[in-house]
C-alpha cells in the first residue's frame, strides 16, 4: 500500500513565519538569550490578549506551570487533587510532586473531557482541587465545575494546554472564575514557543508566589537585578524554588504566534470542518464539536473507529503510516501506566467511557501548513485504511 514517491505527511509541524525568525535573531543579537525584555513583553501581550484582568507568569512548560499553581495553592502532602484519567501523565504528576494523591475519575462520552457527575461522587475531607482538562481544545462544562468547587471549598487549576483559544460560555478559556488556568506552548500547540507554557490567574498572591518559585526562590527578577543602574547584587532567597522560567528566545517566538492564534484557530476549525464533512459516512465517531456557539481549538482530531468496522486500532494506524499519514494516540490513559495503575490498585472497570475510547480512538494529523491536497490525502488514506 506504501508509495515511496509520495513524502510522509507528519503527524503535526508548527508555523513559523519570518516575524518569529527576525525575532528570536534580535534576541541573539542583543545578548538576552535567557529571561529578560522579550518575556516581560510576552507576558504583558499575553495578559491583554486574554484581558479580563489576569496576571500571565511564563514559564518553560505547562507541566512546570501546573506544578507552580498547585504550590501557590498550597497543596501538600495528604492532599487530593481530583483529575480524569484520560489525559498526558503531566496533569497528574505534578500532583505526586507535592506529596498530594491524585484522584481519577471517568471522562463524558460525549465530551470527552472530565465527567461533572462522577467529581461529587469522589469528594472527602482531603480533597482540595480539581484539576479538569480541556481534551483536544474543546472546554470542559466549567459553569457546574466552579459550582461544585464553590459549593465544597475547593480550587479550581484549568490544563488549557489544548485550549488556545477555546471559549467557554461566550468566554475565553483563561477568563473564567477558576483560580489558575495553565496554557501550553509545546511545538504541537496551537500556538508554540518550542518548549514553554503561561500561567495565568487573577489571585495576585498566587501570581507572586508563581514568579518567586519559578526561579529558585529567589525574590528579585533576574532582568532587574542585571539591568539596575545602581549596584543590585544582593538578592534573598525566601523559599526553595524551582528551575522553570522561560528564555527570551522562547518569547520571541511566542510574541509573534500569539498575533497569529485566532487565525491559526480559523485554519484548524477549517480543516476540522472539512475532515467532518468528508468522514460523516464513515463507520467513525467524529470528534465532539463546541458547545453552542463556543469556539474549539481544535488541537486534535480524535476520531473512534466504530463497533462494525472490520480493523481494529493497531491495525489502521499501522495502515495510515504505509499510506504515508502519520497517527498519534490521545490518550493511552492514565489508569493503563503501569505507575499510577500499581499505585493506586485501577482497572480499566474503573473507567469504563475512557477504557472504550482508547481501544477504538486515533488521532488524524491537524496542523495550520496542511493544503487542501494534504487534506484530502489524509481522507482518502482513511477511506483506504477502513477497508
Amino acid at each position: 500500500m506504501s508509495n515511496s514517491s509520495v513524502p510522509f505527511l507528519p503527524f503535526a509541524l508548527p508555523e513559523i513565519g519570518e516575524e518569529e525568525i527576525a525575532e528570536v535573531v534580535s534576541s541573539l543579537r542583543s545578548g538576552w538569550v535567557t529571561s529578560g525584555p522579550k518575556v516581560k513583553q510576552f507576558e504583558r501581550d499575553f495578559e491583554e490578549w486574554l484581558g479580563g484582568g489576569v496576571e500571565a507568569i511564563s514559564v518553560n512548560s505547562a507541566t512546570a506551570g501546573l506544578h507552580l499553581a498547585l504550590e501557590a495553592l498550597g497543596i501538600g502532602p495528604g492532599d487530593e487533587v481530583i483529575t480524569t484519567t484520560h489525559t498526558f501523565t503531566a496533569t497528574a504528576e505534578v500532583i505526586r510532586y507535592l506529596g498530594a494523591d491524585p484522584v481519577f475519575v471517568d471522562v463524558d462520552a460525549d465530551t470527552l473531557c472530565i465527567d461533572v457527575d462522577a467529581i461529587e461522587q469522589v469528594i472527602t475531607t482531603r480533597t482540595r482541587a480539581i484539576i479538569p482538562v480541556h481534551f483536544a481544545g474543546r472546554s470542559a462544562d466549567m459553569g457546574k465545575i466552579i459550582d461544585i468547587a464553590k459549593r465544597h471549598g475547593l480550587k479550581v487549576i484549568e490544563d488549557a494546554a489544548h485550549a488556545l483559544p477555546t471559549t467557554c460560555d461566550g468566554r475565553l478559556i483563561g477568563t473564567l472564575e477558576s483560580d489558575v488556568t495553565v496554557f501550553s506552548f509545546y511545538a504541537n500547540k496551537t500556538i508554540t514557543t518550542g518548549e514553554g507554557g503561561m500561567v495565568v490567574t487573577r489571585n495576585a498572591e498566587i501570581a507572586k508566589r508563581a514568579r518567586i518559585m519559578r526561579l529558585h526562590g529567589i525574590n528579585r527578577d533576574a532582568f532587574d537585578r542585571f539591568t539596575a543602574k545602581v549596584p543590585s547584587w544582593y538578592y534573598e532567597i525566601v523559599a526553595p524554588g524551582f528551575k522553570y522560567n522561560l528564555t527570551d528566545i522562547a518569547a520571541s517566538i511566542g510574541i509573534h504566534q500569539l498575533k497569529k492564534a485566532h487565525a491559526f484557530q480559523q485554519k484548524r476549525q477549517y480543516i476540522a470542518d472539512r475532515y467532518n464533512d468528508a468522514l460523516a459516512s464513515l463507520p467513525l465517531i467524529l470528534p465532539p464539536k463546541a458547545a453552542g456557539s463556543d469556539t474549539h481549538s481544535w488541537h486534535l482530531y480524535v476520531i473512534q473507529l466504530a463497533g462494525d468496522v472490520a480493523v481494529d486500532r493497531a491495525e489502521f494506524i499501522e495502515r495510515m503510516f504505509a499510506l504515508g499519514v502519520g497517527m498519534s494516540v490521545h490518550y493511552v490513559p492514565l489508569h493503563q501506566q503501569p505507575y499510577w495503575r500499581d499505585t493506586y490498585g485501577l482497572t480499566p472497570e474503573m473507567f469504563p467511557v475512557s477504557q472504550k475510547i482508547y481501544e477504538r480512538t486515533a488521532t488524524l494529523p491537524l496542523y495550520t501548513r496542511m493544503t487542501d491536497a494534504d487534506i484530502d490525502r489524509v481522507v482518502c488514506a482513511v477511506k483506504e485504511s477502513l477497508k
